[in-house]
């Protein structure tokens, strides 16, 4: 049963609603009608036939907006995209850049914008540390799977002797959704204004607009610093703090339930090793789904529509870990 008050606020479905409900009114005077008159059976009859067809497809109208609202709250079309250098020092903090460079590449043939939320350096310009903000139809759908360390094995360009070195860089991946179903008291969060910083370290900002909110529950800290204002920055620090925190409450979720689980590609967790990029081998192996896929070049300007594909279906190869 649909309920007609709820459906008027909203803009969307509030005409549709009126048409119900007027057609509902219509339908109860023709049955009112035929109770008081047999004589008039044939003509109420297929008044009431086009009346309940004239409700279906009205019905089915609101319906179909409905479906849209659930599944754009399962898979929006809005997501924050960290990535964080882990083991192996300067070498994974090019790695993290890497991955980022693949993610925004892969972005452009999707048709989706990209946007740098903060970024933190290391002294050969690769990433400590960096957030993005990326929109588009399916890019929670398409992208979900990436959250986990990636790990790299190859011959660093610092390396004099010739030496494979392995890193790992971390990437997460965190849904922006409309509505969540919890809420985030004010006094538990912590807030620091600074100036948002150009290349080089000069201030293109002279007034206080980089936000930096922690959570003293759960020690998260989220920064937004691209934003061209305190406000802007506040409120997007805020969506992606609030991502974070239902992410950490879904893990928690996951990992009850993990042994139920049989179909999982994964637990969602950032610590997780998913997938091994070895340039020697010029081969990228995803160990969730045991698939290895050549040509890292390639890969490595955004061409993983593939993986990304296999990942999505679940499609389980045969190679064997790393």
């Amino acid at each position: 049963m649909m309920d007609l008050n709820e459906l008027k606020k909203d803009h969307r479905t509030s005409y549709l609603a009126e048409s119900l409900e007027r057609l509902e009114r219509k339908e109860a005077e023709v049955r009112e009608m035929l109770s008081g008159d047999e004589s008039l059976h044939d003509l109420a009859a297929a008044e009431l036939k086009d009346i309940q067809e004239e409700k279906e497809i009205v019905e089915k109208q609101i319906q179909d907006i409905l479906n849209k609202d659930k599944e754009e709250d399962e898979f929006p079309n809005e997501i924050v995209l960290e990535v964080r250098a882990g083991a192996g020092g300067d070498e994974a903090s090019l790695f993290a850049w890497e991955l980022a460079h693949m993610y925004e590449k892969f972005s452009e043939t999707e048709g989706w914008s990209w946007k740098v939320n903060y970024e933190s350096k290391s002294d050969l310009d690769g990433f400590k540390e960096a957030s993005f903000e990326v929109k588009g139809k399916d890019v929670y759908k398409k992208m979900r799977y990436e959250t986990g360390v990636h790990r790299v094995q190859r011959v660093p360009a610092t390396e004099k002797n010739g030496r494979v070195h392995t890193s790992t860089a971390s990437v997460a991946v965190l849904p922006i959704k409309k509505k969540v179903n919890f809420e985030i008291n004010p006094a538990d969060i912590e807030m620091e204004y600074s100036r948002s910083g150009g290349k080089g370290g000069q201030n293109v900002n002279k007034v206080e607009t980089a936000v930096r909110l922690i959570h003293k529950p759960t020690g998260l800290d989220v920064r937004s610093t691209n934003q061209r204002s305190q406000l802007a920055n506040r409120e997007k620090a805020m969506a992606i703090l609030t991502a974070k925190i239902a992410q950490l409450k879904e893990e928690e979720e996951a990992k009850k339930y993990a042994g139920e689980r049989k179909d999982q590609i994964g637990t969602g967790d950032r610590s997780e090793k998913i997938r091994t990029y070895n340039f020697a081998q010029d081969r990228v192996t995803d160990h969730r789904i045991k698939k290895s896929w050549h040509n890292l070049p390639k890969i490595m300007e955004g061409d993983i529509e593939g993986i990304i594909e296999s990942i999505n279906s679940g499609e389980v190869g045969d190679e064997g870990e790393e």
